[in-house]
């Protein structure tokens, strides 16, 4: 069976795990506390990091590219088109997702008030500017739930936990963020401490 190490807490991690749940495959989930990593992690990702899939002999690491597999290894149901067109531009808005929004967790989670501050402004920002996108469609890229959504659904989920405020022109996005959290796959894939930050 693969196994996935998977922080209680991150965001990259719970990417994985959504996308396991939506395949409804089997996978044994080692949780990992982010303040005291066990020492095997660094023997199995060079970086030190979570998440870090196990299937047989193959090691893989970085969430994209862990989702992308199990997408491929489990084709059903389909998360990635097969439109060579639509897969490109997928790839190049999940590419402006990490740069202009996933790019600032880190300063959230560690940096000082200001950085921090700062983060939070610029991923207001950009999320309200996307938000028009949700009159018009359910998801990312169209009707279908796709691995883009998978991607940002764990940053709309910590909203309140980063102390994101959006304003009301940001509502369409945030009733976008609701049809998310309602997917089984997307319950099922919370842990306890994800679970704690809507409280």
């Amino acid at each position: 069976m693969m196994q996935l190490y998977s922080g209680t807490t991150c965001p990259f991690s719970q990417r994985c795990r959504i996308v396991f749940c939506e395949k409804a495959a089997e996978v044994q989930i080692i949780d990992v506390d982010l303040f005291k990593k066990p020492e095997v992690l660094a023997t199995i990702n060079p970086y030190d990091q979570v998440p870090v899939l196990i299937d047989r002999d193959l090691v893989l690491f970085e969430s994209n590219i862990i989702s992308e597999y199990i997408e491929e290894r489990f084709p059903h149901p389909q998360l990635i088109s097969t439109d060579i067109v639509v897969r490109a531009r997928a790839r190049l808005f999940l590419y402006r997702v990490e740069q202009e929004l996933f790019s600032h967790v880190q300063a959230l989670e560690h940096g000082p008030a200001k950085q921090q501050e700062s983060a939070r402004q610029i991923i207001s920002d950009h999320l309200t500017q996307i938000a028009p996108v949700f009159d018009r469609q359910k998801y990312l890229l169209g009707n279908e739930f796709s691995m883009l959504d998978v991607a940002m659904a764990p940053l709309l989920w910590r909203l309140p936990h980063y102390q994101i405020t959006l304003s009301k022109q940001a509502g369409p996005l945030l009733d976008y963020a609701e049809r998310i959290f309602a997917r089984p796959a997307f319950i099922n894939s919370m842990t306890a401490a994800e679970k704690a930050m809507r409280k």
